[in-house]
């Protein structure tokens, strides 16, 4: 059995195992990784035959961390790694390539809706009803969507929003608030299995998930990289921010925004942090958009979000997709019953 792991702005790492009475028989560990000294590869190899096949990713990792020894050297991989691609030959976790993506680039919604849908699919792929999906959002309205644990009078002020006709919802993830605006931000969701994420931890999902983003921008001309625990910046500053969500019932929840043009005005007249953030820096007023993606790639935002999904279905097996008419109605009752409750916006208050 074969699995491969390749470590977020690392290197991949290979395991070919044989399981006999439900323990590795032969493990093969290979890579374009580096290890010194290179011997304690084959200590690795003879510490991992024998294991249960059952073994958590931690119990493998502690496996190869020991049989390396203290003095080892892990170069662009670690012991995790080697667990999660042995725990990945033997079918417990699962790989992009183990997955078709179905993409949907949605038409604009309300953001309450936004809010409910992602709940819905992602529930949806959790119960196998639907492959994991990968979700460009158009917004309808303006928003500011704030994190499942914020407190809505610190992050919000309500005369601003008021003043730009602006929508606060909240999100099932936690995080910071963001602010949006139709044609000024690009969103996406990934909905996928939690065997996809199985054996890291949130801040390794976190640069798992995003690493093909990265590649995507590359391919815009924005080198970029992921600054734990969630945001994609370059040298020129942040370029968006991500949020997570890990369901109980076997699913995985990653939504990013990126900023494209931004009204900078507006969104510190709503947000009160980003108000404080700008007053440390002695600003009273950005007078300015704040544009990362459509600054340094010159390109329409439509054009950079065909590049995103060119690029993600050159990595991936993806097909088109839709949002069916019973994930509709599922979300349109949750925006009733929940999402644009003030129970729920008030969560915190």
């Amino acid at each position: 059995m074969h699995g491969e792991y390749k470590v977020p702005g690392g290197k991949l790492v290979v395991a070919d195992v044989e399981v006999s009475a439900d323990a590795l028989s032969q493990v093969v560990i290979s890579g374009d990784f580096f290890l010194e000294p290179s011997e304690a590869l084959l200590d690795i190899r003879l510490a991992l035959t024998g294991m249960p096949a059952q073994s958590s990713v931690a119990t493998l990792a502690a496996v190869v961390e020991r049989a390396a020894g203290p003095d080892a050297q892990f170069v662009g991989f670690s012991p995790e790694a080697v667990a999660i691609a042995v725990r990945r030959a033997l079918g417990h976790a699962t790989g992009w390539h183990d997955h078709t993506f179905e993409i949907l680039h949605d038409e604009p919604r309300e953001p309450h809706m936004q809010m409910a849908l992602d709940d819905v699919i992602t529930r949806e792929v959790a119960e196998g009803r639907r492959g994991p999906t990968l979700r460009i959002w158009e917004w309808a309205s303006s928003a500011v969507v704030i994190g499942s644990f914020q407190s809505l009078r610190n992050e919000v002020d309500p005369e601003g929003a008021a003043k730009h006709d602006i929508t606060v919802t909240r999100r099932v993830s936690g995080g910071g608030a963001m602010f949006i605006q139709p044609g000024n931000t690009i969103t996406y969701s990934l909905s996928v299995p939690v065997s996809l994420v199985e054996g890291l931890s949130f801040e390794q999902s976190y640069a798992f998930l995003d690493d093909w983003v990265l590649g995507a921008l590359a391919d815009v001309g924005i080198q970029a990289r992921y600054i734990p625990l969630n945001d994609i910046a370059s040298d020129a500053g942040k370029i968006a921010g991500a949020a997570q969500k890990r369901y109980s019932s076997g699913a995985v929840l990653h939504h990013v925004t990126m900023a494209y043009n931004i009204d900078a005005d507006a969104m510190l007249e709503t947000l009160r942090i980003g108000r404080e953030k700008m007053s440390d820096k002695g600003t009273k007023s950005a007078n300015k958009r704040v544009d990362p993606l459509r600054s340094q790639t010159g390109m329409a935002r439509e054009d950079v979000i065909d590049a995103f999904l060119g690029h993600f279905a050159g990595r991936y097996a993806t097909t088109a997709g839709s949002v069916s008419p019973d994930e509709l109605n599922a979300a349109a009752e949750l925006v009733e019953t929940k999402f644009s409750k003030p129970e729920w916006i008030g969560l915190v208050p």
